[in-house]
């Protein structure tokens, strides 16, 4: 019965029904299949999306986008320029340096995606031409699932239940998530080199710094107190989210003084309409977890992988495999809504760290959201900035392969993305 539900899934997705309604369409069919009732569907939605920590993931977003819009993101950039200097490839590293900002505030490879497409491309274009600079912004908005917050692990830990911790898996993405950002940035440094780009920016100086650092202390405020206050127990990743947005108006309408009135309903309309195909995804595929339980597929899943491997790290060379796969075909909440109540309780049996596993798990469908042909980021940024997607994917693969190496690390050294969440107790 699990197979049928998931052949009819991919079949009707195949055909161009949205994901969500893929998903019930699936489930109904499973529950008429086992003879119960439809209504215990109704039950299953109300129950599954009646969750408090789940509005911190329209929260996030709604930071995000009232950074942009309030000119937050500017400053950011001016102190990324004169942090970063007059070197070779500065304005690319100074995009990696605004999305790992940007990232710190919404979490979400989407949202900053949009971001930096619309206000670092125009720059970008007249130092690097189109496909370089459309390839850096898409490396640096997958900065945002990774470095805390991140709603792909809001997900995660939601679908994952109690073994796993948001404020922990927060946290695990710390240390990947900075040795990840000087891959980048040395990545940039070395195609600029090689490519012979022309030398950026003005030449770093302390007066110069300590001016824009001066400017941009207030917005660096703010990760320090919303992720700091989660870690620290102060408040829920849920509050955490609130303040943000509080904090976020609080510098747009009186600090910068970018942000008017007029900009919130369409931040709120961007907003709900996420939370809405999230909503959906989860909530039907309540339903669809439910019928998996029913027929013991967790178990089955879990006797197979057995059979072929006792063996963790192989195990979890496995799931690598096969996310790569998934990620270059399913949406990122759809694989994480249907997958995790599967191989979340396997990799408990195996002894490995659930969160070392949901740290990998989330990254190797982060990478997917760089990936052809159902790569999301890929599609946002050809849509804003009009790049051919052949020529994004060309200029992508080199931070796609960097993307994978450090993944590939963190599978080797679980101590990577463990060590900060043990000191601090998770």
């Amino acid at each position: 019965m699990s197979l049928l539900v998931i052949a009819l899934f991919l079949l009707l997705a195949f055909l161009g029904m949205p994901l969500a309604f893929s998903l019930g369409t699936a489930a109904l069919a499973g529950l008429w299949l086992v003879g119960f009732d439809a209504s215990v569907m109704a039950t299953r939605l109300l129950n599954s999306v009646n969750s408090f920590p789940l509005m911190s993931i329209p929260l996030f977003m709604i930071a995000g986008e009232l950074m942009l819009k309030g000119g937050i993101m500017v400053r950011l950039i001016d102190f990324a320029n004169a942090f970063i200097g007059r070197v070779r490839g500065g304005l690319a590293q100074v995009t990696i340096v605004a999305g790992a900002g940007l990232a710190s505030v919404s979490g979400a490879a989407v949202a900053d995606a949009s971001a930096l497409s619309s206000t670092l491309v125009p720059s970008l274009r007249q130092q690097y031409g189109l496909g370089f600079s459309t390839g850096i912004v898409a490396a640096a908005a997958n900065l945002g699932p990774i470095i805390p917050p991140s709603g792909a692990m809001i997900v995660y830990a939601f679908m994952a239940g109690s073994s796993v911790s948001v404020g922990g898996l927060f946290m695990s993405g710390v240390v990947p998530g900075l040795i990840l950002f000087v891959t980048f940035m040395v990545l940039c440094w070395f195609i600029a080199w090689k490519r012979d780009y022309p030398l950026a920016g003005v030449p770093t100086t302390l007066a110069n710094i300590m001016r824009e650092f001066r400017r941009s202390f207030i917005v660096f405020l703010m990760p320090v107190i919303v992720i700091g206050g989660i870690v620290g127990g102060i408040f829920t990743p849920t509050e955490g989210a609130a303040v943000g947005v509080f904090y976020t108006l609080f510098l747009g309408f009186f600090v910068t003084r970018q942000l008017k009135l007029a900009h919130l309903p369409g931040v709120l309309l961007d907003a709900a309409k996420t939370t809405a195909m999230v909503g959906a995804m989860i909530a039907f595929a309540s339903t669809v977890t439910f019928l998996f339980t029913i027929d013991l597929l967790p178990m089955k899943l879990a006797g197979v992988m057995r059979g072929i491997t006792d063996d963790p790290f192989l195990f979890l060379c496995l799931i690598a495999i096969m996310l790569l796969i998934i990620g270059m075909f399913l949406e990122s909440n759809a694989a994480y809504i249907m997958l995790v109540p599967l191989f979340h309780p396997i990799a408990l049996q195996y002894g490995i760290d659930p969160l070392h596993f949901g740290f990998l798990f989330v990254f190797n469908l982060v990478i997917g959201m760089l990936t052809p042909p159902v790569g999301v980021v890929l599609f946002v940024v050809c849509g804003i900035t009009g790049v051919k997607m052949g020529e994004l994917v060309r200029e992508s693969w080199p931070f796609i392969a960097a993307m994978y190496g450090v993944l590939a690390l963190c599978m080797v050294f679980p101590s990577i993305v463990t060590w900060l969440p043990e000191r601090l107790g998770y």
